[in-house]
């Protein structure tokens, strides 16, 4: 993976002097101009529909979860961050650093926190099986990233 991320970061290189004409022509959403703030952090997994029955033990639980990466080099600081599901289940990040190039899994049951692993404490499932969308917010309430799933009800989640 890092060898083709890094040979995307010198083609974006190389790109970029072209690209500036086709900045101009985005929309003015971006219009702080401040890039420090988008950190590259996305929902770069989910699974669902945890493995075996779905008989709310924790471990099935904790079968149900939702990564999240942080393609920057810098570490993130993830304190009042959200995950939230269609249905409206949120999680709140409380003091967590995402370090630079990592990933940390979050699951739907109890366990005890980790640099890799935390958990919702929940003792009923959060993601439908069948189609859901997952929204990452940051401190300021800001979409950063959404994975959505499903809606035609085919199980491609056999990852």
């Amino acid at each position: 993976m890092s060898a083709s991320s890094t040979a995307r970061r010198i083609t974006a290189t190389v790109l970029a002097a072209g690209a500036m004409i086709s900045i101009a022509a985005l929309p003015a959403s971006a219009h702080d101009g401040d890039h420090r703030r988008t950190p590259k952090v996305e929902i770069s997994a989910v699974q669902a529909d945890s493995p075996g029955r779905d008989n709310r033990s924790n471990r099935s639980l904790n079968g149900e979860w939702v990564e999240i990466t942080n393609n920057s080099r810098h570490s993130v600081d993830l304190d009042g961050w959200t995950l939230k599901s269609k249905d409206g289940n949120r999680y709140k990040f409380d003091d967590v650093r995402l370090a630079g190039r990592s990933t940390i899994r979050i699951h739907t049951g109890e366990g005890r926190d980790t640099r890799t692993d935390l958990y919702q404490d929940r003792r009923d499932y959060v993601w439908d099986n069948h189609s859901d969308t997952a929204t990452l917010r940051d401190d300021h309430g800001r979409v950063v990233d959404t994975e959505s799933w499903g809606r035609r009800h085919h199980h491609h989640n056999n990852h």
